[in-house]
């Protein structure tokens, strides 16, 4: 579909533009009014999302936009940016709408920017490559997944959100000799994104990470723990991880004390050998020490690694289900 066939009229009595640092609270309250309905499992504060507009390649005036009823966002969108791309170029996007908004034609016209805006990214961007514009909901969310097939979007890949409580101990797993299990170190950062990009090169959809992004948004995020972020290292190499994560505002909206393993992998030429395991059983030990009281995390269906059999086996259950929807653009 030619992007000028995806025309935008947003509802009378609302203004959009796009988000700046100055509209997180706002940003955050309408985060906050969608988990209380949605229960999605995701709490922000402002300050997650000032860290979010502070990422380098996010071009806010392009890839956000916020929708206003005077001063309060009933609802926003973002795109996700892109530095590189493998087969196809897939345009990742978020949003919602505020409960008290909705169907009144709000999600719609902001799919549609979506689409719109995803279109220009992509022709600015990778135009050489395949494009698609990516969006996801959670398998109960009947009315969005109405109004993406609706939109023309298709389903493409399963997601589950896995939890284990810790008040169950986790057995110590023992490294493969010459190996060894040790805490993550700013000094092996480098040689941990390395490894990852490794890790994940024969992953669906999977993006080598910069630099850059990888401060932002793995070991330079201010969700990142090290304390419960385990390795196992082959002299200075790095064979496989485990990474932690606390959100505060999700302790504060349940209560629960939630360590989130955000990432967790092994560099093939070391899989099948209880690496991965053994570095998850220790953030899950470390976490129960450190007051830790539940432990979650996401996991593709189809992973080629056997990655939910593995959680599976190491106490976790399916909290959710996600399916992630495509259009071509």
């Amino acid at each position: 579909m030619a992007l000028r066939a995806v025309p935008v009229t947003w509802p009378e009595g609302i203004v959009a533009r796009p988000i700046t640092p100055g509209d997180v609270q706002a940003w955050a309250d309408l985060l906050a009014a969608r988990e209380l309905v949605d229960q999605g499992g995701e709490n922000y504060e402002a300050a997650d999302l000032l860290e979010e507009l502070a990422d380098p390649h996010l071009d806010t005036e392009q890839a956000t936009i916020g929708l206003w009823s005077g001063e309060q966002m009933v609802g926003y969108a973002k795109l996700h940016p892109r530095t590189s791309v493998v087969d196809v170029d897939r345009v990742d996007a978020e949003g919602t709408v505020h409960p008290e908004w909705r169907r009144r034609g709000v999600g719609a016209a902001l799919m549609r920017w979506t689409i719109r805006g995803a279109g220009e990214q992509h022709a600015a961007t990778f135009p050489d490559y395949p494009g698609e514009v990516r969006a996801s909901a959670k398998s109960t969310h009947d009315g969005t997944i109405a109004m993406l097939r609706g939109l023309g979007f298709e389903e493409a890949r399963y997601f589950y959100d896995m939890k284990r409580e810790l008040d169950e101990p986790v057995r110590a797993l023992e490294t493969p000799d010459g190996l060894r299990l040790a805490p993550f170190d700013p000094t092996i950062d480098e040689a941990l994104r390395v490894a990852h990009n490794e890790a994940f090169r024969d992953h669906w959809a999977a993006l080598p990470r910069d630099p850059e992004s990888w401060k932002t948004h793995v070991t330079g995020s201010r969700s990142f723990r090290p304390e419960v972020s385990y390795v196992v290292l082959d002299g200075d190499t790095v064979a496989a991880y485990a990474l932690g994560y606390e959100w505060a505002a999700d302790t504060e909206a349940t209560g629960v004390r939630e360590v989130y393993v955000g990432q967790v992998g092994t560099r093939r030429e070391y899989r099948g050998r209880g690496l991965a395991r053994a570095a998850l059983a220790k953030v899950l030990a470390e976490g129960a020490r450190a007051g830790y009281q539940r432990a979650s995390l996401g996991v593709d269906a189809d992973n080629p690694t056997g990655a939910l059999g593995l959680y599976e086996s190491l106490g976790f259950s399916v909290h959710s289900k996600w399916i992630t929807f495509r259009r071509a653009l």
